[in-house]
């Protein structure tokens, strides 16, 4: 009696063979995805915006190891425990404090307590951020989207009294920006509008007993949503002053429109900054959007200082009105 043919012993049914497949193209992209992390190669639209959520993508690789090592799908398994193990080497130690919040050789008397926010077109609440200066006892606040509307409100609220001087470079919908502080202020120009961009006026100031001074900085690079921003995004950040050497200490406070996972902004540390969210231990923390579009929370917003300064105090607040959260800073500055 003829017998049916048998299939090969080596070849596995199909559904086994799309499981494997699956699980190595999962991956394949997780890998990818932290190779294009580590050795900064996002160029474009749209890396540029995708290696934003690089946190969420550290659990999502844990989820896809879990599932292949459960399949038995042993080189898949390695392939996403050693991506796994790459995002959690530059993802995990934001959460971590770094230790190194000394007194940056300061003394009594200089510390600075410094504020920054994102207005969003100028829709935030005059009254929660004057409120917001008040309560934090703020001597620096770095504004950006300011419009001439929302600087006059401001004004109106009060917070000329708490702030005399101002850096204003405010303009309609998201392109001003300003600074204002306790202690007088020099305009020394404005790196954003240099560019045909965004505003990120530079202000130096003089602070008593500080001889070498505070620069500070409201940054404000173009946002890479499209591809037709991104020359205007990566020029903005190339834009800004570098760190170090014995003159002014250096703040750069503002929306960056950029994570520690971009390498632009890794670059702009590198010239002698310290992340102050990611200095205490809180640099997973989500800035935007707040009551916004509907995506995940990502740390655009950032206060870089100076490493010659210490940080002291990190505190994310939100604010009325604006789809980013307020940031604010206790920072110690160098002995003069």
């Amino acid at each position: 009696m003829p017998t049916r043919p048998s299939s090969p012993a080596s070849a596995p049914p199909p559904r086994r063979r799309w499981v494997t497949v699956l699980c190595a193209l999962a991956a394949t992209g997780f890998l990818a995805f932290a190779a294009l992390r580590v050795f900064g190669l996002e160029q474009g639209f749209p890396l540029v915006p995708l290696l934003a959520y690089t946190p969420y993508v550290l659990p999502a690789a844990l989820v896809a190891l879990i599932g292949t090592a459960l399949l038995r799908r042993l080189l898949p398994s390695a392939a996403l425990l050693l991506a796994l193990a790459v995002l959690a080497a530059v993802v995990v130690p934001r959460a971590l404090p770094s230790g190194s919040d000394d007194d940056g050789g300061g003394s009594a008397g200089t510390e600075l307590r410094l504020l920054s926010l994102n207005t969003h077109f100028g829709h935030a609440s005059a009254e929660a951020v004057v409120d917001l200066v008040r309560e934090y006892d703020v001597q620096v606040l770095s504004l950006q989207e300011v419009t001439p509307e929302l600087a006059a409100d401001l004004s109106a609220a009060g917070l000329d009294d708490l702030l005399p001087h101002a850096v204003d470079h405010s303009a309609p919908a998201a392109a001003g920006g300003s600074v204002h502080a306790v202690h007088p202020l020099t305009d020394l120009g404005d790196p954003g509008r240099d560019l045909g961009s965004l505003a990120m006026p530079r202000a130096g100031m003089d602070v008593p007993g500080h001889a070498a001074g505070v620069e500070v900085t409201s940054v404000h690079p173009m946002s890479p949503r499209r591809p037709s921003s991104m020359a205007a995004w990566r020029d903005a950040h190339r834009a800004l002053p570098e760190a170090g050497g014995d003159g002014p200490v250096m703040i750069l406070a503002g929306d960056f429109n950029a994570t520690l996972d971009h390498a632009e902004l890794r670059s702009v540390l590198d010239t002698g900054y310290a992340d102050a969210a990611a200095d205490t231990g809180d640099g997973l923390t989500g800035t935007w959007p707040v009551d916004g579009p509907p995506l995940p929370r990502v740390t655009l917003d950032h206060i870089l200082v100076d490493t010659r300064a210490g940080i002291e105090d990190f505190t994310a607040v939100d604010v009325r009105g604006t789809t980013h959260r307020a940031l604010f800073v206790e920072i110690s500055l160098p002995g003069a």
